[in-house]
C-alpha cells in the first residue's frame, strides 16, 4: 500500500506545469515579431525552425484541417487565435482572427 501512495506521489509530480511565457508574436507583413526580443521569424523559414518554438512558448499546437487551402499548403497549426500555414519546405502564413499575410487557406 506504501509504494502505490509513493506512487502516486510521484506521478502527480510529474504533470506537466501551465506554459506563462513572457514571449508576445505579432504577425506582421514579414511573418512574425518576437517581443520583447525584437527578433523575427519571417515568412520562408523552415516548420522546424518555427513550430518548436511556439509550441515551448504557447504550448502544444493543435493541427488544422487542410480543407479551403492552396495545393502548395502541407501543414496548419494553431496556437489560440494564430494560425500559421506550411509548405513542407516552408512558413508561407499566418492568419489571426480576421486578419492574415502571406499564403493562407479559406477557411
Amino acid at each position: 500500500m506504501t509504494r502505490i501512495v509513493l506512487l502516486l506521489l510521484v506521478l502527480a509530480g510529474c504533470q506537466a506545469k501551465p506554459t506563462t511565457s513572457s514571449v508576445t508574436f505579432v504577425p506582421d507583413l514579414e511573418g512574425i515579431l518576437v517581443l520583447p526580443h525584437d527578433k523575427r521569424i519571417d515568412f520562408g523559414r523552415s516548420p522546424m525552425g518555427v513550430v518548436p518554438i511556439l509550441d515551448r512558448e504557447m504550448g502544444m499546437r493543435k493541427v488544422r484541417s487542410l480543407s479551403g487551402c492552396p495545393a502548395d499548403i502541407t501543414a496548419r497549426y494553431q496556437w489560440g487565435d494564430l494560425v500559421l500555414s506550411f509548405t513542407p519546405e516552408r512558413f508561407v502564413g499566418w492568419r489571426k482572427g480576421a486578419r492574415s499575410q502571406g499564403l493562407t487557406c479559406a477557411s
